[in-house]
């Protein structure tokens, strides 16, 4: 199986082709500009590292929020145009669970969190199914938060399970904040690109017949745009 999987959801986007459950090629980049607008110059890259064309993908995976609007807006949409086209289906994937499974921590309580700027961050919580598994279940929902509010449900959904904090950016969370709210917390970091991840998902996804095709595939925004916002009346 032939899987193509995007990240569009932060500035540190990233691009993957992937084999079934082996990455055969991965683009990820860090620049000042929007992943956004850089997704079809890497498309290009990847297609001239792998000789692959697009009506040889089995499954389009995705970031399907949380993020940046504009960009999983833009990566939906190329997602959704490739799918139709060649009539093949779509994983979407939450970009906070792809950051969990990123987790190589010896912990039964995984949660991740993204920059959601202005003091807030985007998070989850995630449970191993059973320890040691790589398998993870979302407790709750995914949410945006303070930052006091983010470490308040992470402690209110660990019990008495010691958890992990995972992110790309791990210093967007005060250590003297994690240490008062949830003392003994480990900070985690795990790479920015996430499309590798996103692809291994899509695989188990399409193992359980859990895909979507054009029509009903949605992004979870979580917040709205600042425009939505700004026409809400007060």
């Amino acid at each position: 199986m032939l899987i193509l999987a995007i990240d569009t959801s932060t500035r540190a986007g990233s691009i993957a082709l992937l084999g079934d459950r082996q990455v055969l090629a991965e683009i990820s980049s860090s620049e000042e500009t929007p992943y956004s607008t850089r997704l079809f110059r890497d498309l290009e890259m990847l297609q001239s590292r792998t000789q692959f064309r697009m009506d040889q993908i089995d499954v389009f995976a995705v970031a399907a929020g949380p993020g940046s609007f504009t960009g999983l807006r833009v990566g939906l949409t190329a997602v959704k145009g490739w799918a139709e086209v060649h009539h093949k289906p779509i994983a979407a994937i939450s970009g906070l669970e792809a950051i969990a499974s990123q987790s190589t921590a010896n912990s039964d309580v995984v949660s991740p969190f993204l920059d959601a700027r202005r003091g807030y961050v985007f998070g989850s919580t995630y449970r191993r199914s059973r320890p040691g598994s790589n398998t993870l279940q979302l407790v709750g929902e995914e949410a945006i938060f303070s930052i006091e509010e983010f470490l308040a449900s992470v402690k209110a959904n660990s019990g008495l399970n010691q958890p992990v904090l995972v992110s790309s950016t791990p210093e967007t969370l005060p250590v003297i904040l994690v240490e008062s709210i949830l003392p003994g917390a480990r900070l985690e970091q795990v790479p920015e690109g996430l499309a590798a991840t996103i692809g291994l998902l899509a695989f188990d996804r399409s193992d359980g017949g859990d895909l979507a095709d054009p029509l009903t595939l949605d992004a979870n925004y979580i917040r709205r745009s600042d425009a939505e916002v700004a026409r809400t009346p007060a």
